[in-house]
């Protein structure tokens, strides 16, 4: 899995690409929290558009993502979640703590 980002004005994105699933989650979110420390964004996208898979790790590292913006008064949503993804998302209800989109919304 790879994890790209692009700050600009307060609002730090995050473009997940690949499979995350418990191999990667560990590996993602340790180099997320060191971008997050560099920026201390306002705002975090956590982008999904390149995502093909995903398990519950995922909604762990979603919540994490949330927590850390939060910290410092900031706060973060997920963008552009994909079927088998958002099948994970809706199942888990996270969607009750965290705004999440598929694109078509926006």
């Amino acid at each position: 899995m790879k994890v790209l980002s692009s700050y600009q004005a307060g609002k730090l994105t995050l473009f997940l690409k690949g499979e995350l699933d418990h191999h990667e989650a560990a590996a993602a979110l340790r180099k997320i929290s060191r971008t997050m420390d560099d920026y201390l964004p306002r705002e975090c996208v956590i982008d999904m558009g390149g995502l093909t898979f995903m398990d519950s790790s995922g909604i762990a590292l979603i919540l994490k993502i949330s927590k850390l913006v939060g910290e410092t008064g900031g706060r973060a949503w997920v963008e552009n979640a994909k079927s088998q993804p958002l099948k994970v998302i809706d199942a888990s209800g996270i969607d009750r703590i965290i705004k999440v989109t598929t694109g078509a919304e926006q």
